[in-house]
């Protein structure tokens, strides 16, 4: 019998929160968070660590897209913001 583990991470911003980069390539950025992955201690900020996403046709007669995204990062990575 497998035991369940919980995940004992706390995310210590919400969503809608404003927040800072405190490290990468982003780092000094300012945004809001949009959504939160708590499986993976992940977060989504706007405008932050955006990337190019090929999507290919899935029915014929269709065309492909290129997205731009914006990627997680990793909750430790940022600290809520204060004006």
């Amino acid at each position: 019998m497998e035991k369940k583990i919980k995940n004992k991470n706390k995310i210590h911003v919400r969503i809608g929160e404003k927040v800072k980069v405190i490290s990468g390539s982003y780092k000094g950025k300012i945004g809001f968070i949009k959504t939160i992955i708590k499986q993976n201690n992940k977060i989504i900020v706007e405008g932050i660590n955006i990337r190019i996403k090929h999507i290919k046709a899935s029915r014929p007669g269709q065309t492909g897209e290129i997205k731009r995204m914006e990627f997680p990062i990793h909750n430790s990575n940022v600290l809520p913001y204060k004006e």
